[in-house]
C-alpha cells in the first residue's frame, strides 16, 4: 500500500508543466536540422556560416604564444568584463572608426561570440510587452531571443526591385519601404536591430537608408541593436557605415562585433558590445548573471590580432583589407557558377553569403500539394540528399507571417576553400547536364 501511494503521489507531483514559458513555440532551430542533413549527406557544405580555411597565421601564433610562453595567469580568470588587454585595443580601434573617445572599462564588454552578445542586449533592454523591429530577411535567432525576454516582434521587410535590363539582381536591390518603415514605430517601440551587412541577403545599408532608420530612432526615442559582425567583409569598394556614427546614434546604439567572423575563427567564440555606459551597464548585470566570463587565453590571442592591425590600419598588409579581396574573388567564382546552370544569384555586397533563385529548378523537386513544409526547405532537403550539395532555406530568416513569399531562394555560404567551391561547382554542371539530357 505504501509503495501503491508513493508512486502515486510522484505521478500527481510530476504532472505540472516544467517548461517555462518563456520557451513556448521557440523549441525549433534551423541549425540542428540542417547541421545533421549536411553531416549525414553532404558532400559539399555551403550551409552553415562558417570558413572551411584556416584562420590567420598571427592569429593561431599569438594562441600558441599564450599557451606556452610562461605566463600561467593566462589559464585563469581575467577580468569580468573583458580581458584588459582586449577591452583597450577594442577601444582605441572603435575611437577610430566612431570618430569619439571610448572608455575601455565602460564602453566596450567582451562576450562568448556575438550570439552572447544579441542575447545580453535582448534580455538587458527589452521588457514584457515592449516591441521591437526586426528587418526581414533576418538572422535567425532575433525573434526567439526577443520572445524569450518577453518583447514583441514587429517585422518589416526589404522587398525587392529587380532591375528591368535583365542583369543579375544586387543585394542593393532589396530595399526598404520608407513609409511602412515608420509605420512599425510607436510608443510601444522598444528597439529596432540593424544588421549590416546583412546575414543572408549580404545586402550593405546606404547611409540614406542608415539616415531613415536614424531620424526614425530619435523622434521615437528607440534603441538600436546594430549587429556589425560583417563589417570588414564588404566588396567592390562600398563601404561599411556605422549607425552609431550618424547624429543622436551614439546614446541609443549598442554595436556587436565578431572575433569569428573579423579574423576566420568562429569556434573561438569572442564577441563584444561597443556602446556608452549607460547601456552597457545593464548589459554587464546580464553577462555577470549568465556566463560572467569568457575563455582568458582566447581573449589574449585576439587582443594581439587586434594589435597587429591596429598597426597596420589601412595598409595593404592588413588582413581587414586582404580577407575581403580574397572573398570578394570567391563570391564572384560561385556568382558565376550558380548563374552558369540557371539559378539565379543575387550578388551580395557583403558578408559570407549569397542568396539564389532557384525557379528554374523547381521542376527537380516535386511539389506536395498542401504540404506544411515551405517550398525552399523541400528543396534544400531534397537536394543535400540527392546532390549531396548543402545550403539553407531562404524562408527560415523570415516571420510566419512572410515566409510563404520568399521560398524560391536559399542561402550559400562562400567563405570556403577553392577545392570546396571547385567541388560545388563540379555538382551543378553534373545536375544541369542531367536536367538537359533528360
Amino acid at each position: 500500500l505504501q509503495t501503491h501511494s508513493l508512486s502515486h503521489s510522484l505521478q500527481a507531483k510530476m504532472s505540472r508543466p516544467v517548461q517555462a514559458r518563456r520557451l513556448e513555440g521557440i523549441d525549433k532551430n534551423i541549425w540542428v536540422e540542417f547541421v545533421k542533413l549536411a553531416a549525414t549527406y553532404s558532400k559539399v557544405n555551403l550551409g552553415q556560416g562558417f570558413p572551411d580555411f584556416p584562420a590567420p597565421d598571427f592569429l593561431t601564433e599569438a594562441l600558441s604564444r599564450a599557451l606556452g610562453g610562461g605566463n600561467h595567469m593566462l589559464h585563469q580568470y581575467t577580468r569580468a568584463f573583458g580581458h584588459p588587454p582586449l577591452v583597450k585595443v577594442l577601444a582605441q580601434f572603435f575611437e577610430k572608426l566612431l570618430g569619439r573617445d571610448l572608455d575601455p572599462m565602460t564602453n566596450v564588454m567582451v562576450t562568448v561570440g556575438a550570439y552572447q552578445a544579441l542575447f545580453c542586449c535582448f534580455q538587458a533592454l527589452v521588457d514584457e510587452g515592449d516591441e521591437v523591429i526586426i528587418i526581414e530577411p533576418f538572422f535567425d535567432c532575433y525573434e526567439p531571443m526577443v520572445k524569450m525576454a518577453g518583447g514583441t516582434p514587429v517585422f518589416v521587410p526589404l522587398r525587392p526591385n529587380p532591375p528591368k535590363d535583365g542583369k543579375l539582381m544586387s543585394s542593393a536591390d532589396w530595399q526598404l519601404d520608407a513609409a511602412e518603415l515608420a509605420s512599425k514605430f510607436s510608443e510601444r517601440t522598444k528597439a529596432i536591430v540593424l544588421n549590416s551587412p546583412n546575414n543572408p541577403l549580404g545586402k550593405v545599408f546606404s547611409r540614406g537608408e542608415l539616415g531613415l532608420i536614424a531620424e526614425l530612432c530619435v523622434k521615437h526615442d528607440v534603441l538600436c541593436i546594430s549587429d556589425e559582425v560583417y563589417e570588414w567583409l564588404v566588396y567592390d569598394g562600398k563601404q561599411h557605415i556605422r549607425i552609431a556614427s550618424l547624429e543622436g546614434m551614439w546614446e541609443r546604439t549598442v554595436i556587436v562585433g565578431s572575433a569569428g567572423k573579423t579574423f576566420s575563427a568562429t569556434g573561438w567564440k569572442v564577441g563584444w558590445v561597443v556602446g556608452p555606459d549607460r547601456l552597457l551597464k545593464h548589459l554587464r548585470t546580464v553577462h555577470q548573471n549568465s556566463v560572467y566570463h569568457c575563455a582568458t587565453i582566447a581573449q589574449e590571442a585576439v587582443a594581439q590580432g587586434f594589435q597587429r592591425e591596429l598597426m597596420l590600419y589601412g595598409k595593404p598588409e592588413s588582413y581587414f583589407v586582404q580577407l575581403p579581396k580574397e572573398l570578394q574573388q570567391k563570391r564572384d567564382w560561385l556568382v558565376q557558377s550558380l548563374d552558369g546552370v540557371g539559378m539565379k544569384p543575387i550578388i551580395p555586397e557583403g558578408t559570407y553569403f549569397l542568396v539564389a533563385d532557384i525557379s528554374q529548378f523547381k521542376s527537380d523537386v516535386p511539389d506536395v500539394p498542401d504540404s506544411d513544409e515551405p517550398y525552399d526547405y523541400r528543396f534544400t532537403k531534397w537536394m543535400v540528399k540527392n546532390k549531396g550539395l548543402a545550403a539553407i532555406p531562404l524562408s527560415a530568416f523570415y516571420s510566419e507571417a512572410h515566409k510563404n513569399n520568399y521560398t524560391n531562394f536559399i542561402r550559400f555560404c562562400f567563405a570556403k576553400e577553392e577545392a570546396t567551391l571547385k567541388a560545388a561547382n563540379d555538382i551543378l554542371q553534373k545536375w544541369k547536364q542531367e536536367k538537359t539530357s533528360s
